[in-house]
């Protein structure tokens, strides 16, 4: 086997901005890779089974990602006043919880729409950040309960999704009969 054939385990910023910053996309899209690989193949059923434990649906999860990565975006680092631009609010017909504070079930959503929801949203994040000095990108915001970076946030994402990605693949497995439910 040669070098070029053994998989890379290095952290390679990504190009066009500083490297600090660039570390930091650059485990966000690892995330985001690992996630598309964990949905590569599922059909389009298995987005609104809803498991026996944790009843969230994969197609509620995939939404749940996508808002709350916007939210980030727009209410911590942006800090923008206004709500969502309309590009992105059409693409979120649903509140992300329901009044007792749950994740809104999601269905009947196509896994192409759910795709392309979370890469408008990483795009115009990608891009928020990518156009950040350094200083800018570790400036901590003041918010309602705490001071918040956007630095904090790339590295909260990606853990959040990671997060949610064990979960997609535990209610995949349910749904396909690879594991029984408990």
């Amino acid at each position: 086997m040669s070098t070029g054939d053994i998989p890379s385990r290095a952290v390679m910023p990504l190009r066009d901005c500083l490297p600090d910053i660039g570390r930091g996309l650059w485990a966000l899209e690892d995330t985001r890779r690992r996630t598309m690989e964990t949905l590569a193949g599922l059909a389009e059923e298995t987005l609104d089974w809803i498991p026996p434990v944790e009843g969230n649906t994969i197609s509620t999860l995939l939404y749940h990602l996508a808002a709350i990565e916007l939210d980030y975006l727009y209410a911590d680092v942006l800090q923008a006043p206004e709500p969502w631009p309309a590009v992105v609010m059409r693409l979120f017909p649903l509140d992300v919880r329901d009044a007792q504070g749950q994740l809104t079930p999601v269905r009947t959503m196509r896994l192409a729409d759910h795709i392309e929801r979370l890469d408008l949203v990483r795009l115009q994040l990608q891009e928020t950040i990518r156009a950040m000095s350094l200083e800018e990108y570790r400036r901590p915001r003041d918010v309602v309960a705490h001071h918040i970076t956007p630095e904090w946030v790339v590295h909260h994402l990606s853990q959040h999704e990671a997060e949610h990605r064990g979960h997609i693949a535990l209610v995949r497995s349910w749904a396909e009969g690879t594991i029984p439910p408990q």
